[in-house]
């Protein structure tokens, strides 16, 4: 055991220079990775097709993160965000994972802003079972849904409403109404939950676009 700790001993001292290099390069890289991602943005990848038509399985998109330093989410905003039911350990290990994306096994959604703080939400089905949504009891446009027809049908046990949003509380719902886990199922979101705002699809390129 002495004679490793002193081939260690020694092999440090005379690569000095080029192992403080090489710290100093991994620490500012990491650095640069948390500046990033906490500031300015990620890269996602869709795992689902609960946003259809609007993003599909295997999309990649750019999510900013600098907007939520002087503005809350909209109406229609495609928000990647923390469901409340994932819970979120602030051990070091994990908000080192979080901040830099590395082995991060913390779960996150991708859904559509459609109910803001403050406003009732309500979610009806005519007698052709054609559903639309009601904020403050008036109709919703949504050219982006999939279909007006195809959702799961309302029960008991889901968010549908009348709900009225409290402070800094959120309806998410994804575009693909009839095969997504969203806020009928798990109810509202609070803000804080938030990670970012998709703005851009960029892969496959040749559906590249502004979302």
């Amino acid at each position: 055991m002495s004679n490793i700790f002193q081939y260690l001993k020694t092999y440090y001292t005379e690569h000095k220079a080029a192992i403080k290099e090489i710290v100093e390069t991994v620490v500012f890289v990491l650095a640069m990775v948390i500046i990033i991602r906490f500031f300015i943005g990620e890269i996602r990848w869709i795992p689902s097709g609960s946003m259809h038509p609007t993003l599909l399985e295997g999309d990649r998109i750019f999510v900013e993160r600098f907007s939520r330093f002087y503005t809350t989410p909209k109406r229609g905003d495609i928000m990647v965000f923390y469901p409340p039911q994932e819970k979120l350990r602030y051990t070091p290990w994990r908000l080192f994972s979080r901040l830099t994306g590395f082995f991060c096994k913390d779960v996150a959604f991708i859904k559509r802003v459609i109910a803001l703080p403050g406003e009732k939400f309500e979610l009806k089905a005519d007698e052709t079972g054609k559903y639309t949504v009601y904020i403050n009891d008036e109709p919703l446009d949504e050219p982006y849904i999939k279909s007006e027809y195809d959702y799961r049908p309302c029960t008991e046990a889901m968010f549908c409403g009348p709900i009225v949003l409290g402070e800094k509380q959120y309806m998410m719902l994804g575009d693909n109404r009839g095969n997504s886990q969203d806020g009928r199922y798990w109810g509202l979101l609070e803000q804080n939950r938030f990670v970012g705002k998709a703005v851009f699809l960029f892969w496959p390129f040749k559906r590249a676009k502004k979302l």
